[in-house]
């Protein structure tokens, strides 16, 4: 499993990479990886603002939709429109290429309270 030892990662799936006073969002290899092939992306607007812990889009793979968790809260800044054309880039690169979205946080100490990646593959083992 692809683990970015400098993101922090939440127990709904997702990975968050600080970037100056904006956050990068994605969702991890593990979660591509158990979803199968991703054919859509639905994402917020820019302009959105977002709630921890609240769904903010979904991912619809061959099996089954699931919901996006925000690790954090903030205002959307920007969205990955590639996505849109290109969903099977969550499959090919969920860390680089399929990023979805990038956050101004309300407050930016949430990401401190997410999982390293070591304790992520832990609860990843777990499950």
């Amino acid at each position: 499993m692809n683990l970015p030892k400098d993101f922090k990662y939440s127990e709904e799936h997702e990975w968050t990479k600080v970037e100056g006073n904006q956050v990068r969002i994605g969702i991890t290899d593990f979660a591509q990886s158990e979803l199968g092939d991703i054919v859509f992306v639905e994402l917020p607007e820019v302009g959105d603002e977002i709630e921890a812990d609240q769904p903010f889009g979904s991912v619809e793979s061959v099996k089954t939709v699931s919901e996006l968790y925000a690790p954090i809260s903030g205002k959307v800044v920007a969205i990955n429109e590639d996505l849109d054309d290109s969903p099977e880039l969550v499959n090919e690169s969920p860390y680089e290429k399929a990023w979805m979205i990038i956050v101004e946080p309300s407050d930016v100490s949430e990401v401190d309270k997410l999982m390293t990646a070591e304790q992520y593959e832990a609860m990843t083992k777990e499950d």
